[in-house]
């Protein structure tokens, strides 16, 4: 069988995200930290509107790029929440989650040879996916002491007469790193300045804890037409089996997207798409109070872990912290195996999200109070023995 399967997907390496979560599946008695999804139920409304789009019979394909309908309502969102102007019929398309979108992006854009920035500690699938698409993906180190936000003087170091383009995913997983819009400005400039295209990947765009609101790097002058925004409805809206995403940008790279997305999956969950109309037009309050509730376990965890004597800076996005445990003199990978078996706590190791990671763990806060508190009293016992 080794003979018929291609050696670019034999190297790809499995998540390491999801191989902590398996093992601590079947244990007992695990509190698991590692999964960045919601704890909270999708809000009701969104919920019975699907299940009336059931009862009505709306069960067909839609159109390839999606309903119109929750095109136009994206369009109108992305205005009202981050001044984005889109032609919903030939700039918005809707996708299986903001992963396919990923994917599709790159796989329309990427010759042989072509590099891409990817700015690590990051998102597991940004690799794998550049990989697939048949370019090369080149890690942008990013530092502790800088908050693990981007600089030019980062993206300089890494750029060659090959790149293509930049991927930017802020605020960030796993870190919880945001940045502003004075901070994307000397970006936004490199990135014109070098002729480069930006997959901006802003699925955490609702959850941010700064006085200022989530700033889009589209937003800037100039990068309309350098960037394609990618975002969905599993983080803000607590809908991650839903499986729905979108992205917005150039009329011509949507077009291109939009072929591959109907040739490999036709068109996005139809029940889904329907749920998402309301979830845009009525859901605000409800975001809002979740987004109050991630604050107040963000601002507790962090706490708890400088009790501890752990360095943490302080994430302002998403709902991770990444405190370092360099001082503990062991691997990231080693320090989350033995707190998953001496103390039934999972973690992800910082090294699941590239060689940056390293010397960091990922710890989730999208779980109760009640979780986090036992799993903090239960790490901080591990770390007083070590």
């Amino acid at each position: 069988m080794r003979d018929f399967i291609s050696p670019v997907v034999r190297e790809i390496k499995p998540s390491g995200i999801r191989r902590f979560f398996d093992i601590a599946a079947e244990m007992d008695h695990v509190i698991s930290l590692g999964v960045g999804e919601p704890d909270f139920d999708t809000p009701w409304s969104i919920r019975e509107t699907a299940i009336y789009s059931l009862e009505q019979g709306k069960t067909v394909y839609t159109a390839n790029a999606g309903l119109k309908e929750l095109r136009q309502e994206l369009a109108a969102y992305s205005y009202r929440k981050y001044g984005l102007t889109y032609d919903p019929i030939h700039e918005i398309l809707i996708t299986v989650g903001g992963s396919e979108a990923i994917d599709i992006a790159l796989r329309a854009m990427l010759e042989a040879r072509d590099e891409v920035l990817i700015p690590e500690p990051s998102y597991v699938s940004y690799i794998p996916c550049v990989t697939l698409a048949g370019g090369t993906p080149v890690p942008v180190p990013l530092q502790a002491q800088n908050d693990f936000k981007l600089t030019v003087q980062d993206l300089e170091k890494q750029i060659t007469d090959k790149t293509k383009i930049l991927i930017f995913p802020f605020p960030n997983n796993p870190t919880g790193s945001v940045m502003t819009r004075q901070e994307m400005e000397p970006i936004a400039s490199f990135v014109q300045e070098h002729d480069l295209f930006v997959i901006t990947d802003e699925i955490y765009a609702e959850l941010t804890y700064t006085d200022t609101p989530h700033v889009s790097l589209a937003s800037l002058p100039g990068m309309r037409e350098r960037c394609l925004v990618i975002n969905g409805f599993s983080k803000a809206f607590s809908m991650t089996g839903w499986r729905l995403g979108y992205t917005m940008g150039p009329a011509d790279l949507i077009e291109q997207m939009t072929k591959i997305h109907q040739f490999a999956i036709m068109c996005a969950p139809t029940t889904s798409q329907y749920a998402a109309i309301n979830a845009l037009k009525a859901c605000d309050d409800e975001v809002a109070a979740m987004r109050r509730e991630y604050n107040r376990r963000r601002r507790f965890v962090v706490s708890r872990f400088r009790q501890m004597g752990m360095q943490c800076f302080e994430p302002f996005g998403a709902f991770y912290v990444f405190p370092s445990i360099q001082q503990y003199g062991m691997s990231s990978e080693e320090f989350c195996s033995k707190l998953l078996y001496d103390q039934r706590i999972a973690v992800v190791p910082g090294s699941a999200f590239g060689d940056s990671g390293e010397g960091f763990i990922r710890v989730s806060y999208a779980y109760s109070m009640e979780e986090l508190k036992i799993a903090l009293n239960r790490i901080e016992n591990f770390v007083k023995r070590l």
